[in-house]
């Protein structure tokens, strides 16, 4: 989906005058099955024109740790051999990137970059527009169905976005002929990071070192496809029995690739559908890669405080608050929350699991949101404490699924429960819920392992 985001006129004359088509790469950190990028290529070999590439990687990304970068760059560095390998030469800078495009847009006949959906992201973007003189186009390709293709509004539910979704779903799932550029841009000189030692570049950076990097998992597209593989062949017919089961391992790990753009939802949805397996496997995965991604980004598109207490629904604020006062058996601070030094065993493993992998079980991040309701002052604080963490240590924090999942603990996308201490009439979870779906016990010890 092509949107612009400001389009300027120029004559042939200054086409002829510059230099190269500019490719913005942010949201999609990927080669294959990317649409910006085949989308600039397309425009690029019509013009005459080289190609390059650009990424600026800068320290100031809000919530950004070492964790993040590190897997960031190892998916970089994937892309940087990749984008050589077809005669792009990618420019990779130590600079906040709406700056970085600005100056390289001085030569730039047109700029494409790919959409995202975060404040932070659009900020970007209206800046670069306003500043640069050829046109700059943003071609959506990190979902499925283009986001106000499906809604130009918020939606309320799953249930409400799914059928505006399922409409137009096959329309989209084209496979793209790969394109390569008829200009080598190689030889053009530009300053560049070298990519071959990541962590002296991370090293470098001024970010937070104190979240180490994740010990399960390494960035880049390669390995989200070799997560993808695994899945499909070994996990996906399993899916639908088992998807609540943190002991079960039966979840596609694919999270934090595509948060950084390492792969294609729209691809992962082709391969699922090609799989040999059930279609109530199939339609049990792509609900949550589709029907439930795309309602997060539905939040965080039409809702600017998608990531505070203030952005939920207002029955929820409502209940919440009226239950403020509510005596609570437990308070504990952030420190002794982030060191999962709670008194629930259950809650301490998913914290711990998070820590040391990166990643924690969609099941048991729903109950660890939960508790924090319980285990805090107030509704407020709650909230801030579990995006903290949640952006703190997991690979796919700072993330529209991120900021959607915390917000379905405080009752979005959800509805009205019985009315009950603390929670008021938000859905309620205990540890008695959590031993009646799986070896509760059993999951306590898996994570002990982990941490050995």
């Amino acid at each position: 989906m092509i949107s612009k985001e400001r389009v300027k006129n120029l004559n042939s004359l200054e086409i002829k005058n510059r230099k190269y088509v500019l490719y913005w790469m942010q949201s999609s950190q990927r080669t294959e099955h990317n649409l910006a990028l085949t989308y600039a290529i397309l425009k690029a070999n019509k013009l005459n024109k080289p190609i390059i590439a650009f990424f600026g990687i800068t320290s100031t990304y809000p919530k950004a740790n070492l964790r993040h970068y590190q897997f960031m760059v190892e998916g970089l560095k994937e892309v940087n051999n990749s984008l050589e390998e077809i005669g792009i030469k990618t420019i990779f800078l130590k600079k906040s990137p709406e700056k970085g495009i600005v100056n390289l847009a001085k030569d730039s006949c047109l700029i494409v970059a790919d959409k995202g959906y975060l404040k932070t992201i659009k900020q970007w973007h209206k800046f670069a527009a306003a500043r640069v003189e050829c046109p700059l186009i943003q071609v959506e390709d990190n979902v499925v169905v283009p986001v106000e293709e499906v809604s130009g509004k918020e939606e309320y539910s799953a249930a409400t976005i799914r059928p505006k979704i399922m409409k137009k779903r096959q329309i989209y799932l084209t496979k793209l002929s790969k394109t390569k550029p008829v200009r080598d841009s190689l030889g053009l000189d530009f300053a560049t990071l070298i990519l071959k030692n990541d962590k002296e570049i991370i090293s470098d950076l001024n970010v937070d070192k104190s979240v180490k990097a994740a010990r399960y998992f390494k960035g880049g597209s390669s390995e989200a496809s070799k997560h993808l593989e695994n899945f499909i062949n070994n996990r996906l017919s399993d899916y639908p029995e088992h998807k609540n089961d943190p002991n079960a391992d039966c979840l596609s790990n694919l999270s934090a690739y595509l948060h950084f753009g390492q792969i294609s939802p729209i691809y992962v949805t082709r391969k699922i559908l090609e799989a040999p397996v059930s279609k109530a496997a199939k339609d049990a995965y792509l609900e949550e890669l589709i029907v439930k991604r795309e309602l997060s980004v539905n939040y965080v598109n039409f809702n600017q405080n998608y990531d505070s207490f203030d952005g939920l629904p207002e029955w929820t604020k409502r209940t919440l608050l009226s239950h403020k006062k509510d005596p609570r058996e437990y308070i504990y601070s952030l420190e002794e929350l982030e060191n999962a030094k709670t008194h629930d065993p259950y809650w301490n493993a998913a914290q711990n699991e998070m820590r040391v992998t990166g990643k924690m079980h969609g099941y048991m991040r729903m109950y660890w949101g939960k508790k924090l309701i319980e285990w805090t002052d107030n509704p407020e604080d709650a909230f801030k404490k579990a995006l903290y963490l949640n952006d703190k240590y997991e690979l796919d924090g700072r993330d529209p699924n991120g900021y959607a999942g915390v917000a379905w603990c405080f009752g979005k996308h959800d509805r009205p429960w019985k009315e009950r201490q603390i929670f008021g009439n938000v859905r309620y979870m205990n540890s008695n819920g959590l031993r009646r779906k799986f070896d509760a016990d059993k999951y306590v010890q898996k994570i002990k392992e982990l941490g050995k």
